[in-house]
């Protein structure tokens, strides 16, 4: 009877495959969110902008169900990859109890830093591209969009900021959307942790 070490090698992912040698550039707790997937947890600041642009936000946020009746909420987002597609299972969760789950799927195109994830929440579909930041942060930018698959010109959406970075061992984000002429409309960031998924690595032989 012996006991035989087996190193399971989890499958490529969506997005080693879109960033090719370039995944290595982001930082290294992103590269394991997005080979093995995981749970980030933790509580979000949730800002309106004032007059129009508040009402704005609201309606915004109603669509991307982000609560609003309070400045800060409970949040989780789980992400993992499914038949060569990225997705995020977000859930807000107010003070109150009420819980808004939004899911949204992230499919590559190409490869980086020409190609670009199409992203899908319900109707509505964004071509985005990642630029890497400094220290190996993640920020989407936002190239094209279309309604039922027919392009809508993008200036007729509200301007769009959403990075990722790790800082001290947490996982930093930041959603944002501005109007000009208006200002801010809608953001929610905060300081995550992350649950890794555990990957078996022993078995058992004869």
């Amino acid at each position: 009877m012996t006991t035989e070490t087996f190193i399971q090698t989890p499958p490529v992912t969506s997005s080693q495959v879109w960033f090719g040698e370039s995944f290595q550039d982001l930082h290294p707790l992103l590269q394991q969110i997005h080979i093995h997937g995981g749970s980030l947890q933790g509580e979000v600041d949730i800002k309106l902008g004032k007059g129009l642009a508040g009402i704005l936000g609201r309606k915004l946020a109603r669509k991307l169900c982000v609560p609003t009746r309070h400045a800060r909420s409970g949040y989780k987002v789980s992400i993992s990859h499914a038949a060569g597609k990225l997705i995020w299972a977000r859930e807000f969760i107010a003070p109150d109890g009420d819980a808004q789950e939004l899911v949204t799927v992230f499919a590559p195109h190409g490869h980086y830093p020409h190609g670009h994830w199409q992203e899908s929440t319900g109707l509505m579909h964004f071509r985005l591209t990642v630029d890497i930041l400094e220290g190996g942060g993640w920020n989407w930018r936002v190239l094209g969009a279309s309604l039922h698959g027919i392009p809508v010109p993008v200036r007729l959406f509200p301007q769009s900021q959403a990075y990722k970075r790790i800082e001290n061992g947490r996982y930093r984000f930041y959603v944002g959307f501005v109007m000009p002429g208006l200002g801010l409309l809608l953001s929610y960031s905060g300081m995550l942790d992350l649950t890794p998924v555990i990957e078996p690595g022993i078995k058992p032989g004869i």
